[in-house]
């Protein structure tokens, strides 16, 4: 599933390839990506302008001129890319956005779980209100270490899942967190009270630092992750845990294990993330 520096990394394609381009027509072969009116959706689109494509968390906002917000999860495999005008639907194409410049956006989907919602841009939080659900982002701007004290604090689950919740701290799956949490030391299935201050403020950097520079590599392709031009990203060469299960611990040689957290995959440092017991 794309996480956040995939869908960064497409937001700026997007941006590069799109904004500022009319949508003349809009096909949909494969309706149920639309969660809003289709009829509508239609409708409203036909001579906007995508004027900006934002993000929140792992959701694409697309703005257009007409006051008018397309949100655009991608879910397990959805996919964006540009084309000439009358090319050839993909096999899994779910909608097609023809532009006045010759050229059609299409977003295509081999697991076809992606959804989209159009939703009046004053109105998005009441119209798609798990976008109000979000928690901050990884930034260094939005990410406070007093907020992570106290939701830790107040919680007592086991912190893969806790960090996979979007409500807790927007944009992190999988991947990115068995990333931090061997870089940080801690192992998954330890509780979030038994965090120190110390820990939290370590993985606060670790989680800023990772994303940061997951974005600068354009993302991470394990499966079949691309951006919008096509090209896969480059950060699955630098994981340090994800996908190396059976291969050494590049800090301390201990041969990584693979292990279930909450039905997750998730690989750990056996020598180094070691799991203390709750009193």
């Amino acid at each position: 599933m794309p996480e956040l520096p995939e869908v960064e990394t497409v937001r700026r394609g997007l941006n590069i390839q799109v904004k500022g381009a009319t949508i003349q027509e809009v096909e949909v072969p494969y309706p149920k990506v639309v969660q809003s009116s289709l009829q509508d959706f239609k409708k409203d689109l036909i001579g906007a302008t995508i004027t900006e494509v934002d993000r929140r968390g792992k959701y694409l906002l697309f703005q257009f001129s007409n006051n008018k917000t397309m949100v655009s999860h991608l879910r397990m495999e959805g996919q964006y890319s540009v084309e000439p005008l009358g090319a050839e639907p993909h096999k899994h194409t779910e909608v097609i956005f023809k532009l006045t410049d010759e050229r059609q956006l299409m977003y295509n989907d081999t697991r076809r779980f992606g959804r989209m919602t159009l939703a009046d841009s004053d109105e998005i939080i009441q119209e798609v209100p798990t976008l109000a659900e979000l928690g901050p982002e990884p930034t260094e701007e939005d990410l406070h270490l007093g907020y992570m004290v106290k939701i830790f604090g107040k919680s007592h689950r086991q912190i893969k899942p806790f960090l996979l919740d979007q409500s807790k701290i927007a944009g992190l799956g999988n991947i990115y967190v068995d990333e931090v949490l061997w870089q940080t030391k801690i192992h998954p299935e330890t509780l979030t009270d038994q965090l120190t201050r110390k820990q939290l403020e370590e993985l606060r950097e670790n989680i800023i630092a990772e994303i940061k520079k997951a974005i600068a590599n354009h993302g991470t392709t394990v499966h079949s992750f691309s951006n919008v031009f096509g090209k896969v990203g480059e950060f699955q060469n630098q994981l340090d845990v994800y996908g190396r299960a059976g291969k050494p611990c590049r800090r301390c040689g201990e041969t990584l294990i693979k292990m279930k957290v909450a039905q997750r995959g998730t690989t750990i440092c056996p020598r180094e993330q070691i799991l203390v017991k709750s009193k």
